[in-house]
Formats: structure tokens, sequence, C-alpha cells
């Protein structure tokens, strides 16, 4: 009999491991549990390296908020902190870029269509109400090995109008930065990097004035007042920041009064 290898991930111990003992008594199901994001991503680790990777991944919606939330890197770092908060969705966000074959589903103690919503876009292949019945989750546990997406009926229309939404936003956000020139793409693709003045002047090899205008002139175009909201605008449209190269370190943009600063 095959098996199926779930991580439950959940800050409120009690219920990550009393869910884990449930699921345990399933004879298909291989099941451990983590109290926090970095323990997960340790787990995922470990089992990757030792050839028994996880295949489902059960997260808690509000995980990370107990400790104020955090936001994960794009490719997760297993070796954060224990103590680090990691917001759920920026979890399977993480997960799904960095170990695309694992499936996870969201577990939630209410009905949220916009939050769901941000799940399905980060890779979630399920999102299920932790008050849902054991043969339930198990249904969806199986259902999305087989590539399926499940949704509550009830936020079905709700979380269609909130993905309209989002592709609306982010097609005017890709308009506004097809209006840029090639220099200012760089120049924005830079900043998304995080990269100041000064360590753009140094990767593009031009001025520090001459940086400031294209800046300057990428906030116009963007109808945006700083550099923040010029970045949001930028990852919506599928911006992604420069590559790394030799010799160039990025320093934190730093705005006062939304104004560029070094």
């Amino acid at each position: 009999m095959a098996r199926i290898r779930v991580l439950v991930v959940d800050d409120h111990r009690i219920f990550a491991e009393s869910l884990a003992a449930a699921l345990a008594a399933e004879p298909d199901v291989d099941v451990s549990a983590a109290g926090s994001g970095p323990a997960a991503l340790r787990a995922l680790e470990r089992a990757a390296a030792e050839g028994r990777g996880y295949d489902v991944l059960l997260v808690d919606a509000e995980l990370g908020a107990l400790t104020g939330g955090g936001e994960l890197p794009a490719v997760p770092a297993p070796r954060q902190e224990e103590t680090a908060a990691v917001d759920g969705i920026a979890l399977v966000a993480g997960v799904r870029a960095a170990r695309p074959a694992v499936r996870s589903v969201v577990l939630a103690e209410k009905d949220d269509p916009r939050a769901a919503a941000r799940a399905l876009q980060a890779g979630a292949s399920g999102w299920v109400a932790k008050d849902c019945s054991l043969q339930r989750l198990l249904s969806v546990i199986r259902g999305v090995l087989r590539d399926e997406t499940h949704l509550p009926p009830a936020l079905l229309t709700g979380v269609l109008r909130e993905l309209t939404a989002a592709r609306k936003h982010r097609t005017e956000s890709e308009r506004l930065v097809e209006s840029l020139t090639p220099r200012e793409r760089e120049v924005l693709r830079c900043m998304v990097a995080g990269l100041g003045r000064k360590a753009v002047a140094e990767r593009l090899f031009l001025s520090p004035h001459t940086v400031r205008t294209h800046m300057q002139n990428v906030l116009g175009k963007l109808g945006v007042h700083s550099t923040l909201a010029a970045v949001a605008l930028a990852r919506r449209a599928g911006v992604g920041p420069v590559g790394p190269e030799t010799g160039v370190s990025g320093r934190d943009v730093v705005e006062r009064g939304g104004q560029l600063a070094q």
C-alpha cells in the first residue's frame, strides 16, 4: 500500500499533535507535526535528505499570528531560528517554490475569500475548515494528490471574485511597467532587489545623479510616490529582482517622507 506522508504545521501545539494522532490512525498515512514555520522547513529538509519527502503539508492559516506574523523569503531558508514567526500563506509560497512536488492544504478557523484567494495564488491546493470531519480532511488530502483543488462551496464565488480582481490589478501593473524604457526597467529590477541609489549606480555603471533621475522617472510613470509602492507594483506585474553580481552588495532602501535616501 502506497503511504501518504503528511506534515501538520500549527503553532497551537495541542491541535497539531491531536490532528496528527487522528491522521496516524489511518493505515495509509504517516504523519508528523511541527509547531512553527521554521520547524516545518527543517522537517522538510531532513525528510528530503533521507529520501522520504512529505507529500502533503497541512498549514494553519493563522500560523505566526501568536508572535506577530512574519514573511518568508521566496526560497525558504531552513536555518531560520525557531522563534522566527512565519506567515502560513508565505510558508505555502516558499515551499511551493522550493519543493513543487509537495501539496499544501490550508486549515482555517473561518471562511475568508480574500485569504483563500491569496493561498491559491501562493500555490495551495486546498482550503479546509478546521472543524471539518476527519473523513472530509482525508478526502481533501487524497484529492490534492490527484492534482485536484478543494474549496468549500460557500467560498467559491468570493474566491473567484478576488482572483478576477487580482488579475485586473496585475494587467494594469504590467501596462504601467511596459511604459518604462529598458534602462528604467533595469533600475526598477534593482529597486526590487533592495539596492539603494549608490548600489544601483555601481551595478549599472551610472552616476548617482543619473540613477536618482531614473528612479524619479520610474515613480512618475508608475504613478506612485514611494519606492516601496513601486516595488509592490513591480511584483504584481511579475518583475523579479536583478540577479546577484560579484562585488556589488545591496543595501536597504530607506525612505524619508517618500524621498529616496541612502
